[in-house]
């Protein structure tokens, strides 16, 4: 009996991880696709709710537009505000977890006179979908079987990157009319496999991508890695996030030294700012983006509550190269490092997911039909002697 080729186990390699992982990889790629836009989709859903009128009169300080909110709605204790440069931007308030950890829809509030605009249209909505793509939406979140599931899936398909690349190599390497352009005159199985090469060599370099830094939220010993290669810091563990309990027990600080002290900083180099409380201590951690557009385009600071001083200040001007790459993680992978037109591709190399799922599930089927077939005559002759 002739032993198996190399090809031969690495399809039964291919298949074998593509039966197992489809379905993960379909729900992750698809939940994905949905996330690609959601800055758009939320601020068109709620232009009514982020714009007031401008004003002559002065916009109010966090303290007093938090103590008029929480006198007039009873509002609990504030997790984070977000303020804007421009006038016409209203205040989004978040709120800490419940005991039961469930989090209270936020607000928009009109900066000059807390009046509550609204919660946000679409935020539990994607808030579900976030959880899908990045925990499957298994029990514990960040804590469960998800993030690790997540991780070996997309290892996964690393192997089905690398087996796939081998197996479809062609005679003529050189061509690429082979290696790009789908045969759209076949029928059946050969049409299945043409569509399921050359589409996935068109969307190869993307999934790569995405993996390759989806892989960061997945394990910490591969971001310790990437820290490690690129970053020019020694890398410093995170500091565990408090348990909701916790948040709710601690109390509010003063934000207006601290807004101050940003605005000294940062001056009118910032379009939007996000002040986030802390579990314990006096140091409120500020997030500036001079373009919202970019999450990983911003400065952060950690100013003390109490006497307005700037203890720390990461400007994302000062960064290295390698700095600068870690710090947009996500902005490579959702392919908004290349803008517009990367979240576009990027999203619909999510789309495209699930024809690799159906194709390679009828090649597979397609592939046991024809051993079935190809051996019947011999098990016919064998049993008519």
């Amino acid at each position: 009996m002739r032993p198996p080729s190399i090809k031969s186990i690495l399809l039964q390699l291919h298949s074998i991880a593509g039966l197992t992982l489809s379905l993960f990889l379909a729900m992750i790629a698809l939940s994905g696709a949905m996330l690609s836009f959601e800055d758009e989709i939320l601020a068109a859903l709620n232009a009514d709710r982020t714009r007031v009128e401008v004003r002559a009169t002065p916009r109010l300080q966090p303290d007093e537009l938090i103590a008029r909110l929480q006198a007039a709605t009873g509002a609990g204790k504030i997790a984070s505000i977000t303020l804007a440069r421009d006038t016409a931007s209203a205040v989004h308030i978040r709120f800490v977890r419940n005991d039961d950890t469930s989090r209270p829809s936020s607000v928009y509030v009109d900066p000059h006179d807390a009046r509550v605009l609204g919660h946000p249209v679409g935020e539990g909505f994607f808030a579900t979908v976030r959880k899908l793509h990045r925990w499957l939406l298994l029990p514990g979140d960040a804590k469960g079987w998800g993030r690790p599931i997540g991780g070996i899936v997309a290892l996964g398909l690393i192997a089905m990157l690398i087996t796939g690349l081998v197996l479809r190599w062609p005679h003529r390497a050189g061509s690429a009319k082979v290696w790009l352009k789908p045969n759209l005159r076949l029928r059946g199985r050969g049409l299945h496999r043409s569509l399921h090469a050359v589409i996935g060599t068109w969307a190869m370099l993307i999934y790569l991508v995405m993996v390759l830094t989806g892989l960061w939220w997945s394990f910490d010993w591969y971001r310790d890695g990437a820290m490690w290669l690129l970053s020019s810091a020694p890398a410093r563990a995170e500091p565990m996030r408090p348990s909701p309990k916790r948040m709710a027990q601690s109390g509010e600080l003063p934000l207006d030294r601290v807004w101050s002290a940003f605005l000294q900083q940062q001056g009118d180099r910032f379009v939007t700012a996000r002040l986030t409380l802390p579990a314990g201590g006096t140091l409120v951690r500020v997030r500036s983006w001079t373009n919202p557009d970019a999450d990983g385009v911003r400065d952060e600071l950690r100013i003390d509550a109490l006497s307005g001083r700037i203890v720390s200040a990461d400007l994302y001007a000062a960064k290295p190269l390698g700095d600068r790459i870690l710090a947009r993680v996500l902005d490579i992978h959702r392919g908004n490092i290349l803008g517009l037109p990367g979240k576009l591709l990027f999203m619909l190399a999510a789309l495209a997911m699930p024809l690799f799922v159906v194709t390679g599930l009828l090649l597979y089927l397609s592939r046991r039909r024809h051993k079935r077939l190809s051996q019947r005559p011999l098990g016919e002759l064998v049993a008519g002697k």
